[in-house]
């Protein structure tokens, strides 16, 4: 078995590698080319949780889960808030062929999924970008989205100011062409935004439909489970909305549950998964001035996908620590 560390994952899984592996993904699971359990949360004291995300794979042929603990509080003591590990198994044998770390492999591939949407579903022309949120998935969201369209300037916002004007300066040395804005007020961050991203654990809506340009594009990303809504109602009422896995969608999506269950939203009104738009299946953006919604709530399948990679990659390159079970 190969155990493989973050710091494995940051020299194996680049992220336009991770795109399109991600892409690859998303069109086998809406073709029915893999085996997707609903995501499994367990509380763990008042506001932790433990998840469990099994799945498999047809093509690459893999399967595997991912145990990943979901604790709010650790960006505070500088720690990810997604903690835990991904175990991959052999396709023939069954054995256990690789752990790795899953905190840095989830951050990447959710990046990777929003980069694959917004590639899908943006204006071609779409320049400035606006992030809600300051942690790590907004530093992966902004190498992810720099990645498929030409970003000229990107808005940072958030409820602490200063820290969204730290995450500027360092994200400055790594991109010195892109203009920087930092500050606490959302709406002035989206109102002229082509890109939108939200990257929050916010359980209360965070970003209002009224707030958004015409022809602007939004990766919904923070919220992975019922009770934790980032955005507001008019947000799906008013856009065209598509998801990575409907049967997740439609039962961890805490705005679009609770819309059906309120019967102001069918579940016919989504426009379908990223995948099936990916394959054909169905009509993407229709206008210039059309706004998109990528839904993600995050699924086995594109963590099975970056794992294969990653795995493949180590053995290519003798990487990682061996061990016996």
């Amino acid at each position: 078995m190969i155990v493989l560390t973050s710091e494995d994952i940051v020299a194996l899984l680049q992220m336009t590698d991770a795109i399109e592996t991600v892409e690859t993904a998303m069109k086998a699971v809406s073709k029915g080319g893999a085996e997707l359990p609903l995501r499994n949360v367990v509380p763990v004291g008042s506001n932790n949780r433990l998840g469990v995300m099994p799945g498999a794979l047809s093509d690459p042929a893999c399967f595997g889960v991912k145990l990943v603990s979901l604790f709010p509080g650790n960006p505070a003591r500088g720690l990810s808030s997604h903690l835990g590990a991904f175990i991959l198994f052999d396709a023939l044998t069954g054995q256990a062929a690789a752990m790795m770390d899953a905190s840095l492999l989830t951050a990447i591939r959710t990046a990777a999924a929003s980069a694959v949407a917004t590639r899908a579903l943006a204006r071609q022309d779409a320049s400035k970008l606006a992030i809600i949120g300051y942690g790590e998935q907004a530093e992966h969201h902004l190498d992810a989205i720099c990645a498929v369209r030409h970003i000229e300037s990107v808005h940072i916002a958030g409820r602490d100011g200063a820290k969204a004007a730290a995450f500027c300066t360092t994200a400055m040395a790594r991109y010195p062409t892109l203009q920087f804005r930092a500050g606490d007020d959302v709406g002035a961050a989206v109102e002229e935004a082509d890109i939108v991203c939200t990257v929050t654990a916010s359980p209360t809506p965070v970003l209002n439909h009224a707030w958004l340009a015409e022809g602007v594009h939004v990766n919904v990303v923070g919220s992975s489970i019922p009770s934790m809504r980032e955005v507001d109602d008019d947000l799906i009422l008013k856009s065209s909305v598509w998801v990575d896995y409907l049967p997740s969608t439609l039962a961890q999506a805490g705005e679009i549950v609770d819309l059906i269950a309120a019967k102001r939203y069918t579940a016919d009104t989504l426009k379908g998964e990223i995948g099936q738009l990916l394959n054909g299946d169905t009509t993407g953006r229709t206008s210039p001035h059309e706004q998109t919604v990528y839904r993600s709530l995050g699924i086995a399948a594109q963590d099975l996908a970056a794992a294969q990679f990653v795995l493949i990659a180590a053995t290519e390159r003798g990487m990682g620590q061996f061990v016996r079970l």
